[in-house]
């Protein structure tokens, strides 16, 4: 019997194909440029190959056979020997960035009250070579996205919170996007065929909202300057179906006003659908996927179509073991990695048909989360955090790579 994200989905998901060996044209799993050697390699999945957990090494993880854990950054602590820089408190959404030359970058949220946003810079053998701000002033900086021309996209998890531009290489100062609204916002993913943003709001009745850009830059990708902030709609009871998308009036109210809650983004819509405690979102072959922790559910939206399904529900799963549902990033061969918030300090991996594979648990660190999963433009190796580690607080955070054999070339 196939272990299946819900019985009545099997179909689905089977229709849906979140397994492909190949990366197509648009797969920026985590905002690697079009042109990257990677994107024309032949990949395949490799869960089926990876054992049971080990016990726990000497940093308290444990992991399956044939793979590694390292420290790259702690909360307070230089991340490199002689720099004055320190490694911010409470990490939270992350990504990495192939750079042009060799290496990679990989950016790290802060949420804290002027958290802001850092980096780590790597070379092409994975040597950390540096660290830097590349956002400064935000707050409470919970996920985010990539979008195409090497950009994160930062998101204030605050009432009147706002979404801001970041460049990973730190040259130029970041910048807010107004046109992207202001309420709680948790992450973003972009469409890269139809240059749309979809984001996710962590409030027990969020909406799940769409951004049209008026146009295009002179290089085609999306101009966040104005646009169209939309909102889902569904009919009828049921949280699967066919989504209507209806305008957001005024994505900009006065702060005074929503702090009164008397004109907060997802209720200008009335009908608009409710989505209880949206986190991580994320773009993969057409499809965006993302997580609600209120009530520990997947889902996966259809941009052609623009019909929405869950694909992974905690209490009519047969094998429940995914809980706390944070984060979530996607390995270039089309598996779904979901971090745990809670739960059993898991990142736990969903294959093709629906079995669920852990990746790694942490130990010892009960009172924390893990945050900012990406995997390096290889895919040998994946970054994440424990944003409070041991002690709890957002000082103790803990910034980890694995490496090991995710897929298979």
């Amino acid at each position: 019997k196939l272990i299946m994200f819900s019985r009545r989905n099997f179909i689905k998901i089977s229709s849906l194909s979140l397994l492909n060996l190949f990366w197509n044209s648009y797969n920026h799993v985590n905002g690697y440029e079009a042109s990257n050697n990677y994107k024309i390699k032949k990949v395949a999945s490799n869960l089926k190959n990876i054992g049971p957990l080990k016990k726990p090494d000497s940093n308290g993880i444990m992991l399956p056979e044939g793979f590694s854990v390292k420290i790259v950054a702690e909360s307070g602590k230089r991340p490199i020997t002689g720099k004055e820089f320190l490694w911010h408190d409470a990490p939270d959404g992350g990504a990495t960035f192939e750079k042009k030359n060799d290496g990679w970058i990989y950016v790290s949220n802060s949420e804290r009250f002027f958290g802001g946003v850092s980096a780590l810079e790597f070379n092409s053998k994975g040597d950390l070579i540096d660290a830097y701000s590349i956002c400064k002033g935000t707050h409470m900086n919970c996920a985010g996205g990539t979008v195409e021309g090497m950009k994160w996209l930062t998101c204030e998890e605050t009432s009147t919170g706002q979404v801001y531009e970041c460049d990973p290489s730190g040259k130029n100062d970041s910048k807010v996007l107004p046109a992207l609204g202001r309420f709680k916002h948790e992450a973003v993913a972009e469409d890269f065929l139809h240059k749309h943003l979809y984001l996710t709001e962590d409030t027990p009745d969020g909406g799940f909202y769409r951004f049209i850009p008026d146009g295009l830059t002179k290089d085609g990708k999306i101009n966040f300057s104005s646009g169209k902030l939309q909102i889902a709609v569904l009919n009828g009871v049921s949280q699967e179906g066919k989504v209507e998308w209806k305008n957001i009036k005024d994505p900009n109210p006065p702060i005074w006003q929503i702090l009164l809650k008397i004109n907060e983004l997802r209720y200008q819509v009335k009908d608009s659908a409710k989505f209880n405690g949206g986190e991580g979102i994320a773009y993969y072959e057409g499809k965006i996927y993302f997580a609600t922790k209120g009530d520990n559910k997947i889902w996966c939206y259809d941009t052609k179509n623009q019909n929405i399904i869950i694909l992974y529900d905690h209490s009519t799963h047969p094998n429940p073991i995914l809980s706390g549902v944070d984060n979530i990033v996607f390995s270039s061969s089309g598996d779904l990695f979901v971090a745990e918030d809670g739960g059993n300090m898991q990142i736990v991996a969903i294959d093709s048909d629906g079995s669920l594979v852990p990746i790694l648990q942490i130990m010892g660190q009960d009172e924390s989360e893990i945050t900012g999963p990406a995997f390096d433009p290889s895919n040998e190796r994946l970054y994440f955090s424990s944003q409070r580690g041991k002690s709890g607080s957002a000082s103790g955070g803990v910034t980890y790579e694995v490496k090991g054999p995710f897929i298979k070339i």
